[in-house]
Order: structure tokens, then C-alpha cells, then sequence
């Protein structure tokens, strides 16, 4: 696999649009540093860097850490070793405000965003993947009914005990839930449009489907050599 320059994407898309089984795929495929913002503030937390220390009083009270702060972190996160291939970002930015800080932080440091990828998704495959979801109350671990399903019906494979379902992934809060998402980001996807930036891909595909795709859109971008074993 031959990337052309380091890489830069960020992930929108509806709850059970596929984004995070797709940011494993391109994180095997392509090498990408696979940023959540949640992660990375309780990283930088433990690390005591200077975006960690000051997120950190928000976060212990409960409150919305500052898009100032969450743009100084993940700068900082994607200028560590491991995110020399480049990064996705995943769950940031989340509003137009937040876009803006970030096109500005990385402006001043000669970077930009390459692309930025929109999952449109039905609400039918959307309730369909949420719905089935199951969880892990011990250790964490997902699955889902019809497309990860454990060994045993309703019993995690590591720990033996039974599977819950999240409130929030019932079907009608599922609903609701992507209602508030499309109101919510119509400003931020209509700004990465009128940038240039937004690529539309049919998150109702397959895992493996949509991943083609998604390769295949590089390789036209010129964001991967099409001369590579890919």
C-alpha cells in the first residue's frame, strides 16, 4: 500500500452509519491513527499535556470541554510517531465552530484536511444495525445479533455473562436519535461542502462493499498510488 502524502480524514455520519467498523478496516489497510475524542482527552489527561490539564477541570465537573481545548488535542495527538500515515477523526469536529478551529489550528501549521467522508445512511439499515447491537456489561465488548453474534445466544464469549441492550439503541429512540444528528449537522456538511472536502459514500452497503469503495475513491483523489499492489 502506497500512500501519496500523509492523509487526513474525518468520519460524519449518522449513529449506524458504519463508521467505526470502517475506521478499523482503513486503520488495517492504510496505517491511519484512528482518533475518538474521547480517548484522546483522557490520554492527553494522563499524559499532563497542556490541553490535558485544562480539559481536565471540565471534564471532572461534568461539562463540555471548550472546542479551543478538544482542537489544541487533537492537533497535538496527530503530531505523535504513530500518526505518521496520517489520522481519522472520528466524533470531531461536530459543529461548524469546531470545523473552523480546526481548519484554522491546522492552517497555521501548513496541514489540511484531504477529505472528508459522509456516510450517508437509510433510517431502515440504521435501526436494523443499532437495534441488533448488544453489549457486554462486564468487559465491554460488542456484538450484534445478525452481523457479530456471540458463540452462545446472549452471553458474552469472555466472560459468560448476559448481553444487554443500550436504552439508547432501542428503535424508537434510534429514531429520534437520527433526527437530532441531521439537524444537528446540517451546518457542518454544508460547510464541508462549499470547501470542497465532502465525499458522499453509500453507508447501506456491506462493510466489505462500502470499504471498496472507499479505496477506490483514494485511488481517484490521488490520495493512494494507483501503481501499488492495492
Amino acid at each position: 500500500m502506497i500512500l501519496a502524502n500523509k492523509i487526513n480524514l474525518v468520519l460524519l455520519g449518522p449513529p449506524g452509519a458504519g463508521k467505526g467498523t470502517q475506521a478499523v478496516l482503513l486503520k488495517k489497510a492504510y496505517g491511519f491513527l484512528h482518533i475518538s475524542t474521547g480517548d484522546m482527552l483522557r490520554e492527553a489527561i494522563k499524559e499532563g499535556t497542556s490541553a490535558g490539564k485544562a480539559a481536565q477541570g471540565y471534564m471532572t465537573k461534568g461539562e463540555l470541554v471548550p472546542d479551543e481545548i478538544v482542537t489544541r488535542a487533537v492537533i497535538g495527538r496527530m503530531n505523535k510517531p504513530d500518526a505518521e500515515s496520517g489520522v481519522i477523526l472520528d466524533g470531531y469536529p461536530r459543529t461548524r465552530v469546531q470545523a473552523e478551529s480546526l481548519d484554522s489550528s491546522l492552517k497555521s501549521e501548513n496541514r489540511s484536511l484531504n477529505m472528508v467522508l459522509y456516510f450517508r445512511t437509510s433510517e431502515k439499515v440504521a435501526i436494523q444495525r443499532l437495534s441488533g447491537r448488544r453489549l457486554c456489561p462486564k468487559c465491554g465488548k460488542n456484538y450484534h445479533v445478525t452481523n457479530m453474534p456471540s458463540k452462545i445466544e446472549g452471553v458474552c464469549d469472555i466472560c459468560g455473562v448476559s448481553l444487554i441492550q443500550r436504552e439508547d439503541d432501542n428503535p424508537e429512540t434510534v429514531k429520534n436519535r437520527l433526527v437530532v444528528y441531521e439537524d444537528r449537522t446540517k451546518d457542518l456538511i454544508d460547510y464541508y461542502e462549499k470547501s470542497a472536502l465532502l465525499r458522499e459514500v453509500n453507508g447501506d452497503l456491506s462493510a466489505e462493499e462500502l470499504f471498496e469503495g472507499i479505496a477506490t475513491l483514494f485511488k481517484r483523489e490521488g490520495l493512494v498510488d494507483d501503481n501499488s499492489d492495492e
